[in-house]
């Protein structure tokens, strides 16, 4: 009977809520989805972190520290949400730290100049908004309830890092180049966040049977494609990519094809920055145990619990 009103709820196109009955494996798939997300947005502020400081003024580095602010409230959503299905935070930063969860690949990739601060925001949070906003339907209630701020937020990252771009471009010979080379760069990557093809992606199936996902990995990167185009157009920068082309039949563009042999190597920790990011993460980890055991003291003070 529990599996039965699972089911009627799913194909109603209703949430799924914690006390509800589900199948242990929608459960291990949550946490598994919610969790990586969690991580991404964690590791995800250290590419741009580390311009806090080089900023070229104060109002780039006010904006820069409010997005990594803010990424570092989406992964506090997202971890209470997979606090919510039985997981704990702390096994979950634990499985980060080991190596046994993932992260987005993207995260992987250096930023060499100040450009790339942009091309994050541009690229990375627009590829980020084609993949979340569809989450705001997912089956799961707090995941999708979390979502909806999140893309609220990512959208106003996306539109800082488009501004910051247009700016460079009307600068110098040697800001545009700076421009162009950032967009080398990470236009690969860009396409690869959204996962494998959709032949070779062992999750998309029952995700999209479930609701949890109500696109797959290839619609979202043609999404995002399709959208990157006219803004580098308006932006005037070129995409590295010698087969994008409109194409009339499909009413798409067109690309060429992904090097996954890269996404592969970088998921699998051999990425340029794997090594430096969970080092980063596990230093945070480990310094920041002490205000952890106090703030635990003081609210077991607050409730009467002997020490």
């Amino acid at each position: 009977m529990s599996e039965q009103v699972f089911e009627a709820t799913i194909a109603k196109d209703q949430r799924i809520e914690p006390r509800d009955w589900m199948p242990e494996g929608y459960r291990k798939t949550m946490i598994r989805q919610i969790a990586q997300h969690a991580h991404s947005e964690i590791i995800g502020m250290q590419p741009e972190g580390a311009w806090i400081t080089r900023a070229p003024s104060l109002r780039r580095k006010a904006i820069l520290l409010a997005k990594v602010q803010d990424e570092a409230g989406h992964g506090l959503y997202l971890y209470s949400a997979a606090e919510t299905l039985g997981a704990d935070r702390g096994d979950l930063t634990r499985r980060l730290i080991e190596g046994r969860q993932k992260y987005s690949s993207i995260f992987n990739y250096p930023t060499l100049t100040f450009a790339d601060v942009g091309v994050i925001g541009w690229l990375v949070d627009g590829a980020a908004i084609c993949n979340q906003v569809p989450l705001c339907r997912s089956s799961f209630g707090p995941y999708a309830r979390a979502m909806i701020r999140i893309c609220k937020e990512e959208s106003f990252h996306q539109r800082q890092g488009y501004e910051l771009l247009m700016t460079m471009m009307r600068g110098t010979p040697a800001q545009r180049e700076m421009v162009q080379d950032a967009v080398n760069r990470w236009w690969w990557p860009s396409l690869m966040m959204f996962g494998p093809p959709d032949a070779e992606s062992p999750n998309t199936a029952q995700s999209m049977a479930w609701k949890i996902k109500r696109h797959t990995n290839d619609e979202l990167r043609q999404r995002f494609v399709d959208m990157s185009v006219p803004q580098a157009g308006a932006l005037g920068v070129t995409l590295p990519d010698g087969d994008l082309r409109w194409n009339a039949e499909r009413e798409h563009y067109d690309f060429g094809e992904i090097d996954w042999s890269e996404l592969k190597r970088v998921i699998s920790g051999d990425g340029p920055m794997n090594r430096e990011r969970i080092a980063h993460r596990r230093r945070a980890d480990e310094q920041g145990a002490w205000v952890r055991e106090a703030a635990a003291a003081h609210a077991a003070k607050r409730q009467g619990v002997p020490a």
